[in-house]
């Protein structure tokens, strides 16, 4: 799995942070920072934390090929 934050669209909301602490943080009072290629054990976080989005700003890329684009 891959995640591509558009980080001109995030408004540190942080809902991504309380649902997936391991992949994203908040750096500062409003800097999100995130592991791009996380482990596929943290996947199901990662798509809870994707779809609590309010902005939409993560994107996740399954490379496995099962799912594609599949925009949050």
């Amino acid at each position: 799995m891959r995640i591509v934050v558009d980080l001109n669209r995030c408004q540190a909301y942080a809902q991504c942070v309380f649902l997936a602490h391991e992949t994203f943080r908040l750096t500062g009072e409003e800097a999100l920072t995130y592991e791009p290629n996380p482990d596929d054990a943290r996947r199901l976080q990662v798509q809870r934390a994707a779809a609590a989005c309010p902005v939409r700003a993560i994107v996740l890329d399954h490379q496995d090929g099962a799912e594609r684009g599949v925009t949050s």
